[in-house]
């Protein structure tokens, strides 16, 4: 049954220490694998980075597993084809990567040594403090360092409608930027204040994976701002400790994989694009829009843009802008350079039209109704737990079929195993995260390997046998399919019911 709330409490988030890369690496094959041993973290945000028109020759897509007891292991072909090494994944907060099978060091990249990977490391390159002033509005009260440009964080990180609620949370882009704030309402007994004191506390970063460390920092301190206002040494020294030193970019800005750690791209994650969230972020996002989920996951494959309308509080949303933005994950080399790169923007306002104005593919999240109404800034509009869309073409899409249906019963079935599993078996070493994140991959990945195959051979046709091997429904998926075909790029002759199209 679908949940009709999104106010489900999140878990706490966890502050993790970044790994000693200097430490890592893989253990001596005899040595047996430690369970002490926490799996390195390492995240980086997304670039477009999987691709190609389909004609990979490559037959070996990545498959999942879901054992007895609760482990789910993928295996994921290597970048010659061959037969990858499997990788588990473990249950824990910001422990969402995964780490091969039989090592008790992360390698996220079979390929790649160590000193080839992304190296998480503090990033902060802002702090700062916004407030509601009653004549001016909101603005930025103070920050460092004083000479950046933040114009319109002050809009970012208060959420319109926020003085309906007493806390909440709110990812967002600045520029190049990611952005993390945590907001607070506090009645005063204050005429000038008008009776509420409301401010929030917020950082930028070049990346969004690491924002997490610091929600607790950011919730402290905005309760902090709001009791003893003007007092920023605490603000001060994160900062120092905290920030980056960033290379010259143009004009200051970096772009989505930072220069300076980046010499693969392979480096950034993609496709096993993560945030790092709390625990019970997907679980939630699959509770709450239940089998609608097939059809965003359909979107989010084609590239679609996404707007999630939600009023405040909005932290819960910005989850699921991360959760529609993992439906489309890809792991087949090969796959996914010709199309745009399904970006995050988490919550915008009406300050940052003109930027969606020129974005092919995003998922979003905002509070502001009136965007319902700028039909030309979106494909598909997300009300609540209704999906709808204004394009015609895309009309079939939003309609469950029995393919459709059978899947997420697959999905919800390993759900069910696995938390069976943890529960009574009181076994960790997986969680829903990691199970969603492998099954829509597994998913993803079979399609294509399955087209890639087809527009390889020698009859690149596309029959109704093929389709069902893919785990779609010929009839009911045939407008699915069309859209695929053109938007990746793939050359493949689609024949169903004797009826043939491009």
């Amino acid at each position: 049954m679908v949940k009709q709330s999104d106010r489900a409490p999140l878990l706490d988030w966890e502050e993790i220490p970044p790994p000693d890369p200097n430490q890592m690496g893989p253990p001596p094959p005899s040595e047996p694998p430690r369970k002490e041993d926490p799996p390195a973290e390492k995240s980086s945000e997304p670039t477009d980075t999987a691709a190609g028109p389909g004609r990979s020759t490559d037959k070996s897509p990545a498959t999942i597993t879901c054992s007895p007891s609760g482990s789910v292991t993928a295996v994921v072909a290597s970048r010659d084809g061959s037969r990858g090494r499997p990788l588990t994944h473990h249950r824990g907060p910001g422990r969402t990567r995964p780490e091969p099978v039989g090592s008790d060091r992360t390698v996220p990249f079979p390929g790649l040594s160590v000193r080839d990977q992304w190296e998480e490391k503090d990033q902060i390159v802002s702090v700062f403090v916004v407030t509601f002033d009653t004549r001016s509005g909101n603005m930025v009260e103070w920050c460092l360092p004083h000479d950046i440009n933040l114009d319109g964080v002050e809009f970012k990180s208060m959420a319109s409608g926020s003085h309906r609620i007493t806390s909440d949370f709110i990812y967002f882009r600045k520029g190049c930027y990611f952005g993390l704030a945590c907001f607070a309402n506090m009645p005063v007994e204050s005429e000038l204040e008008r009776g509420a004191r409301m401010k929030s506390v917020g950082i930028l970063s070049p990346s969004y994976t690491l924002l997490y460390r610091y929600m607790h920092f950011l919730e402290n301190q905005v309760r902090h701002q709001l009791q003893c206002p003007g007092q920023y040494s605490p603000l001060e020294a994160f900062y120092e400790d905290k920030k980056a030193v960033l290379p010259p970019a143009g004009n200051g800005l970096v772009t989505a994989c930072p220069t300076w750690s980046v010499t693969n791209i392979n480096r950034c994650m993609h496709p096993e694009m993560k945030i790092t969230h709390p625990a019970g972020c997907m679980s939630q996002f699959i509770q709450f829009f239940g089998e609608q989920i097939m059809v965003l996951w359909k979107f989010a494959l084609l590239r679609k843009r996404l707007l999630i309308f939600s009023p405040p509080p909005v932290g819960v949303v910005c989850y699921r802008v991360y959760c529609c933005c993992s439906l489309a994950n890809v792991s087949l080399p090969g796959i996914g350079i010709s199309v745009p790169e399904l970006r995050p923007f988490f919550y915008i306002n009406i300050a940052d039209i003109t930027a969606l104005e020129t974005e092919m593919s995003y998922v979003a999240c905002t509070t502001e109704k009136i965007f319902e109404e700028k039909k030309e800034l979106y494909d598909v509009y997300v009300d609540n737990q209704n999906v709808k869309t204004h394009r015609s073409h895309l009309q079939p899409l939003l309609r469950l079929n029995a393919a459709d249906k059978e899947k997420y019963r697959k999905l919800s079935e390993q759900r069910q195993l696995l938390l069976y599993s943890q529960e009574v078996d009181e076994d960790c070493t997986s969680n829903e995260e990691d199970l969603f994140i492998l099954f829509f991959m597994e998913l993803n990945n079979r399609i294509f390997q399955a087209l890639s195959e087809v527009a390889g051979s020698t009859d690149p046709t596309l029959t109704a046998e093929h389709v069902r091997a893919m785990g779609l429904d010929p009839q009911g998926d045939r407008s699915f399919l069309v859209d695929l075909l053109e938007v990746y790029g793939i050359d493949v002759t689609l024949v169903i019911d004797n009826l043939c199209c491009p």
